[in-house]
């Protein structure tokens, strides 16, 4: 026994030891490959959490997704009640500017801690990552930072213009998640078919497959090519995943993602018209006594609340103009009493977190179950 208990306790620090390291940032299967410097990230224009503390951010000016080393792992089942008025404003005072000089690009919760993470841009160009902290922010730094890199193949270039001479470069990536191991990346490339998926394996290699789209757009009468999926889930249908992208104007399309393979061209199967002169801002999905739901934020709607049932139970492909501006046809929808909400993300189970603009123009940042929604 003598020499036994030695060796247990030996054993036991030795766990104690493994534990307090891994919660310190040792580098797992997923960061093993990672390095600590500074990645010249240029932009955030999307962001979404993977495992273990793992954040992507899509960096649309240099065309790259890179995945950053958080470390913030701390485990909570707790949801905070949250809700800031003046919200830009705040942003601004802790970057010593105003609200003018600031563009609140995206925001993400970390499933595992449930911080919420805001990518802004200031006037300059500089891309700035907070985390939010109570009523104030943690600035979180873009120059020394564990990461990894890869950079799209073919995105469209820096220069390249739409009709009305706007810079497309911005549309390099319009919408990022991650998913079973990959990270989904929706976009315009410098192809013919302009309109791109990628599925990008991680931790990242040298391969990403990427997959142009074309869909039947009903309010615009015509099959297009060029315009980029602005914000996009993923369903099950029958046992199946499959890419549910919203485009400006605003079809619903689906794709199998088991069909988008790399250098293939896919047509989708459009479920829904939306109503034009609209765009999708933001797309999350939740559960709620059993079934599936999907909301939608959007530039000109209020909140659309989605049954999955609905979209399970829509057989048929859309293929004919809707004539009448704004009118929509397809799967059904319900507008939800939230106009002018900018982000959205689940801050758990039964929680999603807000950011939307008041009618007296306060940007408010709260929390709401999904009980009332």
């Amino acid at each position: 026994m003598k020499r036994i208990l030695p060796a247990l306790a030996l054993f036991a620090l030795f766990l104690l030891t493994l534990s307090a390291t891994l919660k310190s940032g040792i580098k797992s299967n997923l960061t093993e490959g990672f390095i600590t410097g500074n990645p010249e990230i240029a932009s955030i224009n999307q962001m979404s959490f993977g495992p273990e503390g793992i954040l992507f951010l899509g960096d649309s000016k240099n065309a790259a997704i890179y995945a950053l080393n958080t470390e913030d792992v701390q485990s909570t089942q707790e949801v905070t009640e949250i809700n800031i008025s003046e919200f830009d404003k705040k942003i601004a005072s802790a970057l010593g500017t105003t609200i003018e000089n600031i563009e609140i690009n995206d925001m993400a919760v970390n499933p595992v801690s449930k911080n919420v993470y805001f990518a802004v841009q200031v006037a300059d160009g500089t891309p700035v990552l907070l985390k939010l902290k109570g009523d104030g922010f943690e600035n979180i730094s873009l120059k020394d930072v564990s990461y990894s890199k890869i950079a799209l193949t073919d995105p469209v270039p820096a220069d390249a213009k739409d009709r009305r001479d706007r810079s497309l470069r911005h549309w390099a990536i319009s919408d990022l998640k991650f998913h079973k191991g990959k990270v989904l990346v929706s976009g315009l490339s410098n192809k013919e078919f302009g309109s791109t998926f990628r599925s990008i394996p991680f931790p990242f290699k040298d391969t990403q497959d990427y997959a142009s789209l074309e869909i039947w757009h009903a309010a615009h009468g015509k099959y297009e090519t060029h315009a980029p999926i602005k914000t996009f889930d993923v369903i099950q249908l029958e046992e199946e995943d499959y890419l549910m992208a919203s485009y400006t104007c605003t079809p619903l399309v689906l794709f199998p993602l088991n069909e988008l393979k790399d250098g293939t061209h896919k047509k989708g199967r459009t479920v829904a018209e939306l109503g034009a002169g609209n765009s999708p801002l933001d797309m999350i999905s939740y559960e709620k006594e059993g079934n599936t739901y999907f909301l939608m934020s959007n530039s000109n709607r209020p909140v659309m609340r989605i049954k999955y049932n609905d979209i399970a139970n829509f057989k048929d492909s859309m293929t004919e103009p809707v004539t009448v501006f704004a009118e929509t046809e397809g799967v059904a929808y319900d507008n939800l009493p939230f106009p002018y909400v900018l982000q959205m993300d689940n801050l758990d189970a039964t929680h999603v977190i807000y950011l939307q603009r008041q009618s007296d123009g306060d940007l408010r940042l709260q929390v709401r179950s999904t009980e009332w929604m």
